[in-house]
């Protein structure tokens, strides 16, 4: 038996327009945990399909040598009775389904006359729960459960089929610290019980924390493959970029002017469960040309103020007071936020920010469709909206051959591109970015970074929202804490530090005025 468990050579695979890999290269020792990073659209994921059998053997070439002998896999069934395992960022898990029905899904545990055996799937099921951590009844539904917890189901489902290879795409990016922390400590032990691990992931720190060795991919190329003794996150950055980064955050001069949007006693209930508040009198300012933060714990209220800010769109009950320009203003639609020029960019592109069924045209012009009407017959100037969707195609580096491309091939980086395309035609003068770089690429986190320059040196008001404390204090003027609904802190940049703002953070006493 060699040290060698997986040779993936001179990979090469072609889409209409598109050559997503071109002779890439992965040699991955047995029981390692293997890191791959690249930018997004770099090839990550393809040539994880690719091993996988999500793109069958024929669909591409080159040779892929799995434990000795070259595999020829034709479908995901393929690589799972050879012991493969792939995770997808997306989980494949029925919300409505048990953690045991998840588990065994397609792998049923039958009796002796071919029904489900639900004592043993029960049973089996626990166990392989305990082995992963998950303290729950098996009998729970996956959809109670929040998405830390789901992505351990997903490493159980993988255990039930006697993983020996086992692939995760972003495990973490949607975790927060906690729950990545017990995720990374789960991989040690799948590592020490003889299991190979390949993990894709764009959070450098991270991966130079768990990983053995880590293969750089740019532009469907390897680059190189370094030991974890060789490599820092400035090397990793200019070998998936191709050049150094000297600054995660692009600088920037701009006059912060008159205040622009003002939040006043901001009060919203749960939407289904009565006398349960999400928010509890927030108030808020943000001025002409400046950048406020909002930092919080998951379930500080974060998402529950912009979506409530944003229309109504999530909560019941609300009550206070916005104002745009010192006007008080009613924003109780969607229509009407967008018509005051209120931007709102989710957390959730592919639930809240796309259409993924159409292309990126219809995507970046759904917001501004009025400005596309024709004044003559009333419909919408498809000359104007090719026009409009090349514009931002062009000016935000959205990788893609053409802006009739779906939305759902392109990587998740360029989708979000796509959704901040869509919101910057509207030509907001106040935009919220939920979570704008969650999921991206060092390189496209930079490109966003730069974008929201642009915007406040035009005097536009932006409001970012992150679980990233460098990233809340790289890039904000202000920062506000949010701590079980309610506004704990306010605090300069200048004054600023990790520290202060996670004793805000986690702060449960009355509000600081």
């Amino acid at each position: 038996m060699t040290d060698t468990i997986l040779e993936m050579s001179s990979i090469t695979k072609k889409f209409p327009g598109v050559v997503a890999l071109e002779d890439v290269n992965l040699t991955v020792k047995r029981g390692e945990i293997h890191a791959i990073c690249g930018e997004n659209g770099a090839g990550k994921s393809t040539l994880m399909k690719i091993l996988s059998g999500v793109h069958p053997h024929g669909t591409y070439s080159g040779q892929i040598v799995y434990d000795g002998e070259e595999a020829v896999f034709r479908s995901i069934g393929d690589s799972e009775r050879h012991g493969i395992v792939i995770i997808h960022q997306e989980l494949a898990l029925s919300p409505y389904l048990s953690i045991a029905e998840n588990i065994f899904l397609g792998n049923e545990r039958y009796d002796k006359l071919g029904l489900i055996n639900w004592n043993r799937t029960n049973a089996e099921a626990a166990e392989l729960m305990r082995r992963v951590g998950l303290d729950e009844n098996p009998m729970t539904p996956v959809g109670v459960i929040g998405v830390g917890k789901q992505q351990l189901v997903e490493i159980a489902k993988a255990l039930s089929k006697s993983v020996r290879l086992l692939i995760l795409d972003e495990p973490t990016a949607a975790l927060n610290d906690t729950d990545s922390e017990h995720l990374l400590g789960l991989l040690r032990m799948l590592k020490a019980d003889g299991v190979t691990c390949i993990m894709i992931s764009h959070k450098l720190g991270e991966l130079i924390e768990i990983a053995d060795s880590i293969t750089v991919i740019r532009d469907g190329h390897t680059i190189e493959t370094i030991p974890d003794s060789q490599a820092t996150q400035e090397r990793l950055i200019r070998g998936m970029v191709g050049r150094d980064l000297s600054q995660r955050y692009p600088p920037r001069e701009h006059d912060i002017g008159p205040e622009v949007f003002r939040v006043e006693d901001w009060t919203v209930y749960h939407p289904t469960q009565p006398g349960r508040v999400m928010l509890d009198h927030v108030s808020l300012t943000v001025r002409a040309g400046e950048v406020v933060g909002i930092a919080g714990l998951m379930g500080a209220g974060r998402t529950e103020l912009a979506m409530s800010l944003f229309g109504h769109s999530y909560g019941s009950h609300i009550s206070g007071h916005t104002y745009i320009r010192g006007q008080e203003v009613h924003l109780r639609t969607v229509s009407d936020a967008i018509y005051q020029k209120v931007a709102y960019v989710s957390e959730d592109r592919k639930r809240y920010g796309l259409n993924l069924l159409a292309d990126i045209k219809t995507n970046i012009s759904a917001a501004g469709l009025r400005q596309l009407e024709s004044p003559v017959t009333g419909w919408v100037n498809q000359n104007e909206e090719m026009k409009v969707a090349e514009k931002y195609r062009s000016t935000l580096n959205i990788k893609a051959p053409s802006v009739l491309m779906g939305v759902s091939k392109l990587s998740g980086g360029n989708q979000q591109k796509v959704v901040l395309g869509k919101w910057l035609y509207t030509e907001p003068e106040i935009l919220i970015l939920d979570e704008p770089t969650r999921g991206i690429d060092v390189g496209a986190k930079y490109e966003i970074y730069t974008l929201i320059n642009e915007m406040v040196s035009r005097g536009r008001a932006v409001i970012v929202i992150s679980s990233e404390l460098p990233e809340v204090m790289g890039i904000s003027d202000r920062i506000y804490t949010l701590s079980f609904g309610r506004i704990t802190g306010e605090v300069p940049i200048a004054q600023a530090t990790q520290e202060k703002l996670m004793e805000l953070m986690t702060k449960e006493e009355e509000v600081v005025s």
